[in-house]
């Protein structure tokens, strides 16, 4: 498994979009990650300048969102329905994206529960727990 830094996940996410404002060619996995980045234009900013990213990599803001993290969740969400892994999330994403006519919500209600899982599995210091996480969609795809 690879396990990025927190510098690589920013320089990624920054040099994906300059390559994409610029009109380069895009690999596979930064494709879907532009897609994810022309979806929230209010973290354009932040990554236009990769080594303010880098900087402030010491000092977080609690008062804003974290566009680096958000925008790995919408691409490790993007991965996981790809591949359904852990099996079942790919049908559980779907339905929640028909509930909610959007996959921009349903990836944001995916993310509460896959921000759940991972606390959970850290505080309980075990393997996460996908049918949990998938419970989880599921219900958000369920309620009213």
């Amino acid at each position: 498994m690879i396990q990025p830094s927190q510098a690589d996940v920013r320089r990624f996410f920054c040099a994906v979009y300059a390559k994409s404002r610029d009109g380069l060619p895009l690999e596979a996995i930064e494709t879907i990650a532009s897609l994810w980045i022309a979806e929230h234009p209010e973290y354009h900013e932040a990554l236009g300048d990769v080594d303010a990213a880098l900087r402030a990599m010491g000092t977080p803001d609690p008062t804003n969102a974290n566009p680096f993290l958000h925008l790995s969740m919408h691409l490790s969400i993007s991965e996981q329905c790809s591949i359904d892994q852990p099996r079942g999330i790919r049908q559980a994403v779907e339905l929640l994206t028909h509930k909610r006519n959007s996959l921009h919500a349903a990836h944001h209600e995916t993310m509460e529960c896959l921000g759940r899982m991972v606390w959970e599995s850290q505080r309980a210091g075990r393997a996460p727990d996908g049918a949990a996480y998938i419970d989880c969609v599921q219900r958000h795809a369920t309620r009213d």
